[in-house]
């Protein structure tokens, strides 16, 4: 049987990690930022802002720049993404009964 701890407080966006976290406790700008990993500040405006996400390219370059696991933002977006989808599908999920194997139910059973 499979169990799940219920997360009460949602993730946070990546972008605000990147800022609270990392950005202002280290005295750095977004257009810094931008600068050092090579991407438009535009990029990291809207990372920051919660508007865009962190793609594999960008999530690289941050665990580059801040000499992380190359997984660290990327799993953030991940855990994210799937907190925003489980509370879309909330009402689906409940609905949905996990299966349960036994020696009864192979194929043609």
């Amino acid at each position: 049987m499979m169990r799940t701890m219920t997360r009460q407080v949602p993730y946070p966006h990546p972008g605000e990690i990147l800022m609270e976290e990392f950005l202002e406790p280290m005295g750095i700008t977004q257009y810094r930022l931008a600068k050092e990993i090579g991407v438009s500040q535009r990029r990291v405006g809207e990372i920051v802002a919660g508007t865009r996400g962190v793609t594999a390219d960008t999530g690289l370059r941050l665990a580059r720049f801040f000499d992380m696991s190359e997984g660290f933002w990327i799993g953030l977006q991940m855990d994210y993404e799937a907190s925003l989808a489980k509370d879309a599908l909330k009402e689906t999920l409940a609905k949905i009964k996990p299966w349960r194997y036994n020696e009864n139910s192979g194929a043609g059973a």
